[in-house]
């Protein structure tokens, strides 16, 4: 069975599918209009008992596909254990347990998530209540199988979700035997972006003569010539420059990061967070209550940017993500193509920006041909671009302010055009100056529009073997300067990493208790015990004149200037270079006494 592709004609309406016509109603009150390719496709095949592999590219609406003939069938019967839903990560359980809820409508079929790294107390109960539908993790389930608390031989429906994932993440045994602890007449359904061998092999041993669909392209790579991609050519020592001129310049909604690892996520978005961009990070080292409210902050859109690594953003379903930006290259085009494969998703268009290290090149190319999409290159954006952009996102902010109420605002103009002699053209100039720089706008750049000197093109010609490499060595002239801000001094608080302070934390102190944004704040460093805020001189004063105390982490904390106090943690040392207050070996030998 083959799909129609997009090409073809029109999906049919839902109400021709076989669906029960109980459920249009609430498919009308969820949004849903006609059938995505895979759901028109899928919907038929599963409806009519047979075991099916489905192929599409994440954001297709294969939860939907899945689910609809999976809840038509659990319509009416007895209780106990009769579907099973399988997802690598437990973010992805969550999110397809709560898309499932809200496709039975007034319904009252029970769905149950269970997981790795929380109770085994609620995923028990559930179990003796005899919830028809297990949404689950295979670690998880192998656990309650093993100790006779789980029971599939009932178990009539089989769905294996992001199978290909499933293989990656080394899940691929657990979900066979779960296939074959299931041992009675059951109906399996396969939904992978990409189809491996592995894949197809488990496939065919699993499966009875499934119906085959593949839809928005064929063939076993992933599917992914529906998002604009870009990449740029960056040294890894500029990555966080490129980044943030990329943040600042994009016309963008919703945006995901990519790191590589669980400590340059976290860096990552400390980073970011000190420059006064709203960001969160997630990345296995939280707890899972933390990765819940972080992925709920993003579903209700409260936050709009998250630095992420791959195991963590597995599980993002959501449908307003605008931008995917690879901060860091994955380990492969199938973990390149679920990246990107976070926007573009339910038809709307998506962004990946890829940043490139000169070594990385050959690699990044071989995936452009394994892909077969063509990723251009671009060079980051200049100064001239970013302010452009920063007018621009300040002018739609005054056009919205002028469409409200302004009597206060205009009563106010008037009293200082007459109390002072300003013009009112005067104000408005001030106003706009004052307003940016609290924002952290730029209203204006140099005349010269070239891109940073790290980005500009090399002259054509075979490198030399001197040349092989130089990018990936810090130069000099790019070394960090302490004399960059020289207004800038430095804030004490006696708190620091042994209290779990991060910059973010110190941010967020400044900005929620005295109103400075993160984007006038200079460098910060964090100690076992203290830590260090770099202000302009102005800042600083102000700071201190409004509190002496802030919040950080729970705790109030005192603030003070810091007085040319060392940042370092070695202890104080004396004129003669040796250690004062120290231990017995750090003290001068005695002089042996003559005679």
């Amino acid at each position: 069975m083959q799909a129609p592709s997009d090409t073809d004609e029109p999906s049919p309406s839902f109400d021709a599918l076989g669906l029960d016509p109980r459920v249009l109603p609430t498919l009308e009150a969820l949004g849903f209009e006609t059938p995505t390719p895979i759901q028109a496709a899928a919907i038929p095949a599963l409806l009519s008992g047979r075991d099916l592999i489905a192929r599409a590219r994440t954001g297709s609406g294969k939860t939907a596909a899945f689910g609809l003939p999976l809840l038509d069938r659990l319509r009416g019967t007895r209780p106990g254990l009769r579907a099973l839903v399988l997802t690598p990560t437990r973010e992805l359980a969550l999110q397809v347990t709560d898309a499932l809820r809200d496709l039975r409508g007034d319904e009252r079929i029970g769905v149950a998530t269970i997981y790795g790294g929380s109770s085994y107390r609620p995923q028990l109960e559930a179990l003796r209540a005899g919830v028809p539908v297990i949404v689950g993790t295979p670690g998880r389930l192998l656990d309650l199988l093993d100790s006779g608390r789980l029971d599939l031989s009932q178990v009539e429906t089989i769905v294996v979700d992001e199978a290909d994932e499933m293989l990656r993440q080394g899940f691929i045994e657990d979900v066979e035997r779960l296939l074959e602890a299931a041992s009675g007449p059951r109906q399996v359904a396969m939904f992978s972006a990409t189809m491996p061998d592995e894949i197809r092999r488990i496939a065919t041993s699993a499966l009875r003569d499934p119906a085959t669909i593949e839809v928005e392209g064929g063939g076993s790579g992933p599917v992914v010539d529906h998002i604009d991609q870009r990449w740029l050519r960056v040294p890894q020592r500029n990555k966080l420059e490129a980044l943030v001129r990329i943040l600042q310049a994009e016309p963008r909604g919703t945006t995901l990061i990519f790191a590589r690892t669980r400590q340059g996520c976290a860096e990552m978005a400390d980073e970011l967070t000190r420059r006064g961009l709203a960001v969160d990070a997630l990345h296995g080292d939280l707890s899972q209550a933390l990765r819940e409210r972080v992925l709920g902050r993003l579903r209700n859109k409260t936050l709009s940017m998250i630095v992420a690594t791959d195991v963590a953003a597995r599980g993002i379903d959501v449908n307003h993500i605008t931008h995917v930006i690879n901060l860091d290259l994955p380990g492969g085009a199938e973990i390149y193509a679920h990246r990107i494969g976070r926007t573009g998703r339910a038809g709307r268009e998506g962004k990946a920006i890829t940043l490139v290290t000169p070594r990385e090149l050959a690699r990044f190319r071989s995936w452009q041909r394994r892909l077969k999409v063509d990723i251009r290159e671009v060079l980051p954006p200049t100064d001239a671009q970013i302010a452009t952009r920063h007018q621009q996102v300040l002018g739609r902010a005054l056009g919205a302010a002028l469409e409200g109420e302004t009597a206060g605002a205009s009563r106010w103009l008037g009293e200082l055009t007459e109390a002072h002699g300003w013009t009112p053209d005067e104000v408005a100039t001030a106003a706009l100056s004052v307003l940016a720089h609290e924002q952290g706008l730029a209203l204006e750049a140099e005349p010269d529009t070239e891109v940073p000197r790290w980005a500009r093109p090399r002259k054509q010609g075979r490198p030399g073997p001197r040349d092989r490499g130089r990018d990936e060595r810090p130069r000099r002239d790019d070394r960090p300067r302490r004399d960059d801000r020289p207004d800038e001094v430095e804030l004490f608080l006696a708190i620091g990493r042994r209290a779990g302070v991060r910059p973010s934390d110190l941010v967020g102190a400044l900005a929620n208790d005295v109103g400075i944004p993160g984007g006038r704040i200079g460098r910060i460093s964090i100690f076992e015990n203290k830590s260090f805020i770099g202000l302009s001189r102005d800042d600083a004063r102000k700071v201190l004149s409004i509190a002496r105390m802030v919040n950080v982490r729970g705790r109030d904390t005192r603030m003070d200037f810091a007085d040319g106090a060392r940042r370092d943690e070695a202890p104080p040392r004396r004129r003669d270079g040796h250690a004062k207050f120290g231990s017995k070996r750090n003290r001068l030998p005695r002089k042996p006494r003559r005679g």
